[in-house]
Order: structure tokens, then C-alpha cells, then sequence
């Protein structure tokens, strides 16, 4: 059949996703900046894991799978005691253990390594097939194991190998698949017989669980012309009444009967589409841009995070402050910027809360947008560094959120598809600033900016600086953004 242990977890999600990763790739939405970046972190946490399992052999990966099977079955036979990446194939279905401990007497243990920081359902399914397939060629396993990070995990001085992991034994939860693994395969083998017509599997939850598909476009917005702004985002996907309006063939907003039963949030969502009227309520605004006092500084952080702490005092995955913007905004309009961005390679904390104290007096408003991601870097680095901890917390205590206009449904456009996001508040209130998202060279959003400074250490000189310049302009026009968005504000209520 020619299975991978990819191939079966994409078929355990949706059987129409395997045969079109199969016969129909180019219908597939290749992986964005952020799950080519994911890919590369599961790489680096997958060779260091293997530093668990000393003196180990490595299967050097190629296309010539029976060459990798071939060493595989040497190095067990010289009596190497771990090998990564063993590869071994039943019957078509090919996979690739990442850590494969031989012991005596053909019994061996698996352990599948994960840059997550919990066991998800669905690496019990990767692991499964690595059982199925080891024990169908005559082994006896001892233990099946998913090795993941331990978010709770905070860096000394080194790196603690024992403590970073956490080896999860899921032995019991694999043997538990056994049974069904035969009568999935062949499901999957009919649905592959026929390599013209794909299967007419219907979307649903499993489109977004365990992973948003990447043949997600393809089978809402191709085949069934779901538009951008449906049902589903009125409803939860796979909720009673969104599964009543789908099944009636209603997936756009303007199709929902006056009279369906909705809550009073769906309702006004529903009305305010279907009127393509703008809804303000000017007392409520006014009361919100009352609270801001001048000068109001315009704030906003940009993060990055390492699976593998760096730096010591850091968790994996904790958001880690390397930049910010600052747009001080005077009584009669006038604007300074002042902003930061860290050097490459260096623990930038003690740095940003430094510059922070210095460009922010610990009286003054601060407006942020979604203020709880603000408040919670700072907070982090209030608690971090105490002889900074007062002014920082005031920082906090003086901060507003600009968000709050939208997300109470006090200004509401139809273009913001029900959406009190930036990503859709922005381009309604002030159109060109979406434009001028798009002409940035190099980072045009949030993701890009991380990634970007998560690598910059990678680079040449002279393309790190051109970087740094591009974060910089972006990070800049994130707050100059604020400042547009709380001037239309203003502007409705005079």
C-alpha cells in the first residue's frame, strides 16, 4: 500500500486528506512561514532528545528506504543499544522509529519524539503503527513511549536534558489500537484502490482536529464556495444549530432565517451583517476615550519562543520580549517615537525592561490593543528583575486596551465579519493601512517578526541589518496603526 507513518495519521484524521496528499498535491495549501518553522523546531528537539539516548547510531536518512532498512537490521545485529531513526517496513507500511532501544532477546522499546509539550491522541496513533509494524515483523516490544517537552521546565545555567524532556509511557493506550489497526488499513487500501475518484468525505470537525488540514481551502472554499465570513464563524463548528443550518444548505450569513433561534450575541452578529449598516454607539465610545488621558503611549511588544531555552530563568515556549514600539501621542496631536530592538544572540529581558522604565514615566496611560498579552510580558518582567518591579507593575496599572471599543460592540462594521481581531478593526477603520501592511519588505506580520528574529542570528551582516530595519518598520506601524484606529474613534464622537 505504501503507507507512511505520516501518510496513517493523516488518513486517522480524514481518509479524503490521504488520498489527496496521494493522487491530488497540488489542491493541498503548501505550509505558511509559521508550520515551516514548526517543522524545523520538531527537527532540532528530535536531535537533541536522541542526547537522552547516549552512544546511539543514526540512520542516515534517503530515498533508498530497503539501504536504511538494511542498516537497521546490522546495527541490531552488532548489538548497537539505540538507534535513531530504525526504519522498517511491513507489508508497504513503511516507518521510521526516532529512538528505537534494542534489549535482549528481540525485545525492543519505541519513542516517538514530540517538540509539543503534552502526549496528544494522536502521536498514541503515530506510535501505534511503529507497534503494529515492529510486531508484525516478530519483535517484542516492551514499551511504547511519546517524548515531549516539559513547558513547567526552567532553565539554570545548562541545559538539563533529563528535566527538559518528560518520557511518557503510552504502552497501554497503543496496545488498546492494536485490535482496530487491521481494519483501518483496510479501509485505507479500498479508499486508495480508486486513484480517479476521491472520497466523498464531508467537512467537519476533523477539518481543524488534531491540525487545521491543509486541504482545508480546497474542500470548503473550491468545492463547497463557503465564503470567508460563514456560518462557522457565527456558530461553532460542529455545534447543534450550525450543523441544523449546513444541513439545510446554508452556510452564508445572508441565507440565516429571521426567525432561527439564535442568542442575542449570534443574533446582533447575524443582523449587522445582513443590514451591511455600521452600528456606533457614540456615548459608550466616549466613555472609553474619556478614561485616556494625554500624553497616551501607544504600546506593543513583539515575542518570540524556544522550545529549547536559551537562556537561563526561561521555560520552553515562554514568550521571550525582543522588541517594541512606542508612538507618544500629545494633547494637540503631535507624535514621538521611541522604540527598541534587541541584539541577536543575547538574553534581551533585563535590556527591554530597562528601556521600558526609561521611555514610559509610571503615570501616564499606556494603550495597548488586547492589553492581557502587554500586560503579561511585562508582568513577567516585573517579576524577573525586583528592583524594576514598581515601575513596570505601574506600566500595567495605567494601561488601557484599545480593543475594548470592538470587542463590547460599541463600533461595528460589516468588514470586520463579526471580528473584534486587529487583523479586521484595522483595514474597517483606516483601509490604507492595510495596504501599507502589504508594501513592508520582509515582515508584514506577527509571525514573520518572530521567525524573523528567531533566525537572525543565521544571517550575513549585511542582511541582518536589512532585518533589523524590517522589523523595526514593522513594529513601528503597529503603533502608528493605534494611533489611526483611536483617531477614527475620536472622530465619531465629536
Amino acid at each position: 500500500m505504501n503507507l507512511s507513518k505520516s501518510l496513517y495519521t493523516k488518513g486517522i484524521q480524514c481518509p479524503k486528506a490521504l488520498w489527496l496528499k496521494k493522487y491530488k498535491k497540488e489542491v493541498l495549501t503548501p505550509p505558511d512561514e509559521t508550520a515551516l518553522a514548526r517543522f524545523e523546531t520538531g527537527n532540532v528537539v528530535g536531535d537533541l532528545a536522541c542526547e537522552l539516548f547516549q552512544n546511539g547510531v543514526e540512520i542516515p536518512y534517503t530515498t533508498n528506504f530497503d539501504e536504511m532498512i538494511d542498516q537497521t537490521t546490522k546495527h541490531i545485529n552488532d548489538g548497537i543499544k539505540y538507534i535513531y531513526e530504525a526504519t522498517f517496513n511491513f507489508n508497504g507500511i513503511l516507518v521510521l522509529v526516532d529512538v528505537l532501544e534494542i534489549h535482549e532477546n528481540n525485545v525492543v522499546s519505541i519513542y516517538e519524539v514530540k517538540s509539543s509539550s503534552s502526549v496528544k491522541d494522536i502521536y498514541v496513533h503515530d506510535t501505534s503503527i511503529q507497534y503494529y509494524v515492529l510486531k508484525q515483523l516478530g519483535f517484542l516490544i516492551k514499551t511504547a513511549n511519546v517524548v515531549h517537552i516539559n513547558s513547567s521546565y526552567v532553565r539554570g545555567n545548562t541545559l538539563e536534558l533529563d528535566k527538559l524532556f518528560t518520557i511518557a509511557d503510552v504502552t497501554d493506550e497503543v496496545v488498546a489500537l492494536q485490535e482496530n489497526i487491521p481494519t483501518i488499513l483496510k479501509e485505507f487500501e479500498i479508499v486508495l484502490e480508486d486513484k480517479i475518484n476521491e472520497p466523498n468525505i464531508d467537512i467537519g470537525k476533523h477539518c481543524h482536529n488534531p491540525y487545521v488540514c491543509d486541504a482545508k481551502d480546497y474542500c470548503w472554499k473550491i468545492q463547497r464556495a463557503i465564503p470567508e465570513y460563514s456560518i462557522f464563524n457565527i456558530f461553532n463548528l460542529g455545534s447543534k444549530k450550525q450543523v441544523e443550518l449546513y444541513t439545510e444548505g446554508i452556510t452564508k450569513i445572508e441565507d440565516i432565517p429571521d426567525d432561527f433561534a439564535m442568542t442575542e450575541n449570534q443574533k446582533q452578529a447575524v443582523e449587522n451583517y445582513k443590514s451591511k449598516e455600521t452600528f456606533i454607539n457614540k456615548e459608550k465610545i466616549k466613555e472609553f476615550v474619556d478614561t485616556l488621558t494625554y500624553p497616551i503611549y501607544h504600546l506593543d511588544f513583539e515575542t518570540f519562543q524556544q522550545a529549547i531555552p536559551e537562556f537561563k530563568g526561561i521555560s520552553p515556549y515562554q514568550q521571550i520580549p525582543f522588541q517594541y514600539s512606542l508612538h507618544i501621542e500629545y494633547a494637540d496631536g503631535t507624535l514621538e517615537h521611541k522604540e527598541y530592538l534587541a541584539k541577536d544572540g543575547i538574553d534581551p529581558r533585563i535590556e527591554i525592561a530597562k528601556r521600558l522604565c526609561s521611555d514610559i514615566p509610571n503615570d501616564v496611560t499606556v494603550l495597548a490593543y488586547n492589553m492581557s498579552f502587554e500586560k503579561g510580558v511585562i508582568k513577567r518582567l516585573a517579576s524577573l528583575y525586583p528592583e524594576l518591579s514598581i515601575h513596570l507593575l505601574s506600566i500595567n496599572e495605567n494601561m488601557k486596551d484599545l480593543m475594548i471599543p470592538f470587542q463590547k460592540k460599541y463600533y461595528v462594521t460589516p468588514s470586520m465579519n463579526g471580528s473584534y481581531s486587529i487583523k479586521y478593526v484595522l483595514p474597517a477603520l483606516v483601509p490604507e493601512f492595510a495596504k501599507a501592511y502589504k508594501e513592508l519588505d520582509g515582515v508584514q506580520n506577527g509571525s514573520q517578526a518572530m521567525n524573523a528574529f528567531a533566525n537572525i542570528s543565521k544571517m550575513e551582516e549585511g542582511e541582518k541589518q536589512k532585518m533589523r530595519n524590517s522589523l523595526i518598520e514593522y513594529c513601528k506601524l503597529d503603533t502608528l496603526a493605534m494611533v489611526k484606529v483611536l483617531e477614527k474613534l475620536k472622530e465619531v464622537i465629536k
